[in-house]
């Protein structure tokens, strides 16, 4: 499965798409960039006048990159059907530095396991000077097309 097929596969609109690139992806893990474009509406209100992005957004990225995107490849050959999707189920993420408008990540994920429909991955973000941003552990459950 390539990069394109796994973007394609996303189930996020351009507006809450926190994915820019995918740099490398196995059965382990993956690693992709994405870079937070001055424009987005939030750093109009988080902080007034000096913008940061909002934690809630960096664990965000990290779950697009690291959790969806590698479980849209795990699971590239399974045959639970089109409606099969991934969501965050848990998270636990240290902040260690802000990352500002114009700025671009990277987002390193290394699957701790996927079992049971559970995908637990460590995650890591960094900034361009190579200095990690936020870092933690992320999980997500299996969900289908119907509310069963």
């Amino acid at each position: 499965m390539t990069s394109a097929e796994i973007l394609s596969k996303l189930p996020y609109g351009p507006g809450f798409l926190f994915v820019g690139e995918l740099l490398h992806i196995d059965e382990n893990g993956i690693k992709g960039t994405y870079t937070f474009d001055q424009t987005l509406p939030f750093y109009q209100s988080h902080f007034r006048h000096f913008p940061v992005t909002p934690a809630v957004i960096l664990t965000e990225t990290m779950a697009q990159i690291g959790l969806v995107c590698l479980g849209i490849y795990l699971l590239r050959e399974s045959t639970m059907g089109q409606g099969t999707g991934l969501a965050m189920s848990s998270s636990c993420i240290d902040f260690i530095k802000p990352v500002y408008p114009g700025e671009q990540v990277t987002v390193i994920s290394e699957k701790v396991y996927f079992r049971f429909n559970k995908l637990s991955c460590k995650v890591r973000m960094e900034n361009a000077a190579g200095e990690t941003v936020c870092k933690g552990t992320i999980s997500g459950m299996l969900t289908g097309s119907s509310n069963e």
